[in-house]
């Protein structure tokens, strides 16, 4: 059966752990069919992810994304065990790679062989959520005599993933594939990937649910919405992985330049190497209306979960009230 499309809403909420309490409940109240954290510093996502969970009772939680790097495959099954059972089986571990500058700059931990990486601990942690004792030796993560209580009934896991070989994994061996900051051009490349690594096992291409965060502001003042885009994310394209990432999406100019000025500390450079329209096909801006049927027509290209994410912080309340089921539907 094929795949629903859901609205989510992305979390932690940036003022802080009560809020973000607030903002859950607020979204499950309002129609919101998804919670779904980022794990990118300050509030840690599994453990308000458990706070959500006790203060919530039909949305499903998820992580978009845990980096594999910062915590063993032992404690992401034991966490994801108690998340399951505090959430009634609502949770949905996703795990990714993140980038170089999160993993060798904030945490100090050696950014090597990402895609074997998240493969290789989403194998181990559902090898691990069985119950079984483990006798597993990877390239780049191993376990032999780890046992925890197991499940009752099926805890997804899903991967995150950029390129190709990535997109293929994650369709493969994860039960769900997660993905980001695509310039829209990209996207039908990107579900050929997705159809493609899940065709090796069986899964036809309906059956697989892609989940986006997208970015997204509600917004009259467009040119201001594109500048507050461009100072979130150039930084992000300056980073190896989303470079490279941009460049495959088939703007090598547009990552070239955006290195360049990184290299050279040229803020104007890095920044305005994002063109408007280049803005435009990322970022989903304008007014509700503008904005539901960008993120419809995204749905329509394959992404079946829609994670509705503000950069602009001054534009977030009325962008997320945009996306209540008052006010959107598919």
């Amino acid at each position: 059966m094929a795949v629903p499309q859901r609205t989510a809403l992305t979390l932690p909420d940036p003022r802080g752990v009560e809020q973000t309490i607030e903002m859950a409940k607020w979204a499950e109240d309002e129609g919101y069919d998804d919670l779904w954290f980022a794990d990118s510093g300050g509030i840690d996502a599994l453990t308000v992810a458990a706070a959500v969970a006790l203060n919530t009772e039909r949305c499903r939680i998820g992580t978009a994304i845990i980096p594999v790097y910062t915590r063993t495959p032992a404690v992401f099954a034991s966490s994801c065990h108690v998340l399951n059972k505090l959430s009634n089986g609502r949770f949905i571990l996703g795990l990714g790679s993140s980038s170089q500058t999160m993993m060798e700059n904030w945490h100090g931990l050696d950014f090597e062989k990402p895609l074997t990486r998240v493969k290789e601990t989403t194998e181990l942690v559902k090898q691990m959520l069985t119950g079984v004792k483990t006798g597993y030796d990877g390239e780049t993560v191993k376990s032999h005599g780890y046992r925890q209580l197991p499940l009752e009934g099926e805890q997804p896991i899903y991967m995150a993933a950029l390129r190709a070989k990535m997109l293929e994994a994650a369709a493969e061996f994860s039960d769900g594939v997660i993905v980001n900051l695509f310039p829209k051009g990209a996207l039908p490349k990107m579900m050929e990937h997705i159809s493609a690594g899940g065709a090796r096992v069986g899964k036809k291409a309906e059956d697989i649910e892609v989940v986006c965060r997208h970015m997204v502001i509600v917004t009259d003042d467009k040119e201001a919405a594109r500048n507050a885009f461009r100072a979130a994310f150039a930084p992000y394209y300056a980073t190896p992985v989303y470079n490279s990432f941009l460049a495959w999406c088939g703007y090598e100019d547009v990552a070239a330049t955006i290195s360049e000025g990184w290299a050279e500390k040229n803020r104007d450079k890095t920044t305005g190497a994002l063109s408007d329209e280049l803005i435009d096909e990322i970022g989903i801006i304008g007014s509700m209306e503008e904005c539901h049927d960008k993120i419809r027509e995204r749905g329509e290209m394959g992404i079946t979960t829609h994670i509705i994410s503000s950069p602009s912080p001054r534009d977030a309340l009325q962008t997320y009230e945009a996306f209540t089921a008052k006010n959107f539907s598919f």
